[in-house]
């Protein structure tokens, strides 16, 4: 299954926003910096879904705020 995110790094508090079924809208306080905002939106999205953090991975938009995410459900 494939989400499209938009983040936001450098939030003031973090938050998960449900557009529809495959579209978020994401907040984290992490910097768009060294990985960090990537790694905390695929730890926030493994939480969302009750999900190992190993079942996310992120597909597109490394260094951009539209992401497609890869949820790995068996």
């Amino acid at each position: 299954m494939f989400i499209k995110v938009k983040v936001e790094a450098g939030a003031k508090r973090e938050e998960i926003k449900k557009i529809s079924d495959d579209r978020f809208e994401i907040r984290v306080k992490e910097k768009a910096r060294a990985n960090a905002a990537n790694y905390r939106v695929l730890q926030l999205i493994a939480l969302h879904f009750r999900l190992p953090f190993n079942k996310v991975r992120l597909i597109s938009g490394h260094q951009k705020p539209n992401k497609i995410l890869e949820i790995l459900i068996s």
